[in-house]
């Protein structure tokens, strides 16, 4: 316990210091099952893109590596910023001599991190040509910013103008003022999206600011081939982590491969390919002992527990969900029927047998917006509804949507009623279609699949051309407010994938950011939850039970609750 204590309270401390640099003999060898969009903190919003994110940009803070609940710590900064008594005003101190990688946009220059780098970074996010899957974070959050981004109109952002909400008082010094108290601002400036960018990279790159990432993280990107392989070297202008008289980061590389089907994936890690990887779902059974009284309660196959190799395990802080786009003309919108027509797909999906056969039991259903194990979650919820095929046909004849003589229902007023469903085309993919196939065969409903790349089919997304899909979302930040976002309407065409937009529900999550956690807030939450059961713009799906394997020479192997890697303090000792 006192050496947990002392590097614990190291990581806090990260210092500044020239010593040892990562060693480019080592090599760590890991796998994204999904293609990544690209790496720019303003325009993307994936997972995957994210974990290249976290390494190559830095935020102000950040999380202790450690701490278990999460814990925010300073990154940049010489300390948590001072915090003015009303919650609105918040001033950051940055380190000096902190470094950006070295790159062709600063012209041989050595190019020093300063406030007015995270200001620019920040106002990114109010760019209307940018058009930022995260400016519902920033929006209307600033003082005096909502007048810039309507001077800028359609056009560019005039990043030169000050502005109370976003001040530069000094070359190290950043003040933030809110325009009202925010009670998670900390944990979402910790973001990835939020890490500095250099003027003069994104300008020399504006053709295609997502492939040519530069900051002061602990790697930079070496090559991208997209949808296939992502190499990240050692930034040798990082400022060292100091943890027990070690400087982090110890590996030098780090090779991302793109391996989308299971099997694949498995065979790497098993073949030491891979020195990480999560373990996919047809391999479960492979991997694991999974007690069929609790699946919950697993260990390692012995064949892999001596050989070393190392299990960890996380219920992840996400929901998964199929969404309806609710501008759609045939399952969209606040009509009865159309209301009925989602409420009967959702009873026709067998999301326990799926959980148990596709998932090996290795999740939890969902009932409520915001997952367990997040601010505002509500455990005696249950909106998700009864898996009953019976009940759906009898409420789909009830308001009108007949059997025709092919067999197959049509809409009440007669029109043929087919359904599109955006799919990958993976092995796991497969294995969801056909349980979708059956539900709304089940319906007497003709559904087709649109199959596509996930990077492809989030971009289809992002321009409203998806009738249904199913995605997940995990946790930026430990708060509620992070999940019911994804039904307000203001955030429609981003976050809020299914477009859904409800007046009362947008009344209630506004009144709920001026509230912290806390029973007056939880009071709102479960309103909000009530009118997605009562206007079902999703199909509640599952929360995952990770487990990730490392092998016995990866050291300082752990998980952590919000993170998305942990590549900088990962050691190998072949």
């Amino acid at each position: 316990m006192m050496k947990k204590r002392i590097l614990v309270a190291t990581i806090a401390a990260l210092a500044a210091t020239g010593a040892q640099a990562a060693d480019m003999n080592k090599v760590l060898r890991v796998a994204f099952n999904v293609p990544e969009t690209g790496f720019d903190p303003a325009k993307v919003s994936d997972t995957y893109s994210g974990a290249i994110l976290e390494n190559v940009f830095d935020p102000l803070v950040t999380y202790d590596y450690l701490a278990r609940p999460a814990k925010v710590i300073p990154n940049t900064t010489v300390a948590l910023p001072t915090v003015s008594a009303d919650g609105k005003v918040y001033t950051f101190k940055l380190k000096p001599g902190i470094y950006f990688a070295p790159d062709a946009a600063f012209k041989g220059q050595k190019r020093e991190l300063t406030a007015a780098d995270y200001a620019y970074s920040i106002k990114r996010h109010l760019d209307p040509t940018i058009n930022s899957p995260w400016s519902f974070l920033v929006d209307g959050r600033f003082a005096g910013v909502d007048a810039l981004v309507k001077a800028a109109g359609k056009g560019a952002l005039n990043y030169d103008t000050q502005v109370e909400g976003i001040r530069v008082l000094d070359k190290y010094t950043l003040q933030l003022t809110l325009n009202e108290g925010n009670y998670n601002f900390l944990q979402i400036l910790a973001m990835p999206a939020f890490g500095a960018v250099a003027r003069e990279a994104i300008e020399a790159y504006a053709s295609n600011t997502n492939a040519k990432p530069v900051g002061t993280g602990p790697y930079t990107l070496k090559e991208w081939k997209p949808g296939n392989k992502i190499i990240l070297e050692a930034n040798p202008n990082f400022r060292k982590l100091v943890i027990n008289g070690q400087t982090l980061p110890k590996v030098g590389r780090v090779e991302v491969s793109i391996i989308e089907e299971e099997q694949p994936l498995w065979l790497a890690f098993v073949n030491q390919q891979l020195d990480i990887s999560g373990i996919p779902q047809a391999a479960l059974q492979e991997a694991l002992v999974i007690d069929p009284k609790n699946p919950l309660n697993v260990k390692l196959q012995d064949k892999y527990a001596k050989q070393g190799i190392q299990l960890e395990r996380k219920k992840d802080l996400e929901i998964t969900y199929q969404f309806f786009n609710m501008q759609d003309p045939v399952v969209g919108g606040d009509a009865k029927e159309k209301i009925a027509l989602r409420r009967a797909i959702a009873m026709a999906f067998p999301r326990n047998e799926t959980i148990a056969a596709i998932r090996r039991g290795q999740a939890v259903p969902v009932h409520y917006v915001i997952p367990e194990g997040v601010a505002g979650h509500n455990p005696a919820f249950k909106g998700a509804v009864k898996y009953d095929p019976a009940a759906a046909n009898a409420l789909l004849d009830r308001f009108g949507y007949k059997v025709g003589a092919d067999g197959l229902r049509t809409q009440p007023d007669g029109k043929p009623l087919s359904i599109e469903m955006a799919t990958g085309t993976s092995g796991i993919d497969k294995q969801w279609n056909e349980y979708w196939q059956k539900a709304f065969d089940s319906l007497k409903i003709r559904l087709t699949f649109k199959y596509g790349k996930w990077n492809e089919l989030n971009k289809a997304n992002r321009q409203n051309k998806l009738q249904m899909w199913g995605l997940a979302w995990g946790a930026d930040y430990p708060d509620g407010e992070n999940f019911m976002q994804l039904l307000y309407g203001k955030n429609a065409g981003d976050a809020n994938s299914a477009n859904f937009k409800n007046a009362e529900y947008d009344r209630l999550f506004e009144a709920s950011l001026q509230l912290p956690d806390g029973a007056e807030r939880n009071k709102l939450y479960d309103a909000m939850n009530k009118i997605v059961v009562a206007q079902q713009p999703w199909i509640f799906g599952d929360t995952r039970i990770r487990s990730s394997l490392a092998h016995r020479y990866v050291k300082n192997f752990k998980l952590h609750p919000l993170l998305n890697t942990t590549w900088r303090y990962i050691d190998l000792q072949k």
